[in-house]
């Protein structure tokens, strides 16, 4: 399980750390911020990326999740009980995979219709989702059942 956990560890940091980069005025994969919008937001109409406050808020709560698969497995010390990082975690997997069960759903294409972004969506950012919730689901499960 700890290659797992750093695993995730690894793929939330540099999520976190692409939030961080659109927060200070980044635009990959854009050419503009406008471009990079209608990459990485993808709501209809979108012409701008959100707020560096968005950016570096989804950042804040990426960060936090990055360490959670560490602390689970122990890789560092923490006040919580393990059974208090599994329950988060367990949360945490819910919030993924919502997240990836929602991409594949008319209403959320109805939502995010702008391109690049819905065939990035569908080829990349839910299933990512899907397997970070997954991960987090395995890590939780095996705490539980410890």
């Amino acid at each position: 399980m700890i290659v797992l956990a750093f695993i995730l560890s690894i793929v939330l940091l540099l999520i976190t750390t692409l939030h961080v980069y659109w927060g200070i005025g980044g635009i990959w994969p854009g050419s503009d911020a406008a471009s990079c919008a209608r990459a990485v937001v993808g709501f209809r109409g979108v012409d701008e990326m959100p707020a560096p406050f968005a950016s570096f808020a989804v950042a804040a709560c990426l960060g936090l999740a990055t360490l959670w698969p560490m602390a689970l497995e122990g890789m560092f010390a923490t006040p919580f009980p393990k059974t208090g990082l599994a329950a988060t975690a367990l949360l945490i997997a819910l919030v993924f995979l919502g997240r990836g069960i929602a991409g594949f759903t008319p209403w959320w294409r109805r939502l995010t219709p702008e391109q690049p972004f819905a065939r990035f969506d569908v080829r990349y950012y839910s299933p990512l989702c899907l397997l970070i919730g997954l991960g987090f689901a395995i890590l939780a499960i095996t705490e539980f059942s410890a």
